[in-house]
């Protein structure tokens, strides 16, 4: 009598598992917090690189040149210092960027389930950064040369920080359907 109790308790969690796990579900994201979620990422990761930068002593601003030199161009990497209009400009395609990426994050966590608990999305968010490194600093190099002077342990665990805040985000305010 004890094994038909315990047998059909398995067979519940066995079912509730099942109905639970990461597969395809053709769920849709949920856009608007995927773009949120990449966009507060972007501005956490900002803010720490230039933390970081001035802790250890070196130039703040030379990542936002970088990225600014995306919008401007090279022209703006022979100089060194503060520049509004190299903020307004790293500020204007970080975010943009930040915020694409979360679209794509959300685009991969969504339809897998894989926002389903903390811990899933800190795994998703971990992978995706890893990713979006390898992308960034071997792929994208190749037009844009400049950026090959940032790889590095510090940039790769800058892009996973990413991941995993915007992975984290999402989860969070993600409205469930």
């Amino acid at each position: 009598m004890e094994m038909h109790g315990f047998g059909s308790f398995l067979n519940t969690y066995l079912h509730r598992m099942r109905a639970q796990s990461h597969r395809w579900t053709a769920r849709e994201p949920d856009w608007a917090i995927g773009a949120l979620a990449g966009f507060g990422a972007g501005g956490i990761v900002m803010l720490v690189e230039l933390a970081f930068a001035a802790a250890i002593g070196t130039d703040p601003w030379r990542t936002p040149r970088l990225v600014a030199a995306l919008a401007l161009g090279s022209s703006v990497l022979q100089v060194g210092g503060y520049s509004l209009e190299v903020l307004v400009a790293a500020l204007a395609v970080h975010y943009l960027l930040g915020t694409f990426f979360g679209l794509v994050l959300a685009a991969l966590m969504a339809p897998f389930r894989l926002d389903s608990s903390v811990v899933m999305a800190v795994t998703t968010g971990i992978v995706f950064g890893l990713l979006l490194y390898l992308f960034n600093f071997y792929v994208i190099t190749s037009v844009l040369p400049w950026f090959a002077e940032m790889r590095g342990w510090v940039t790769v665990l800058g892009h996973i920080e990413f991941g995993v805040m915007a992975g984290l985000i999402y989860r969070m305010l993600e409205r469930r359907r």
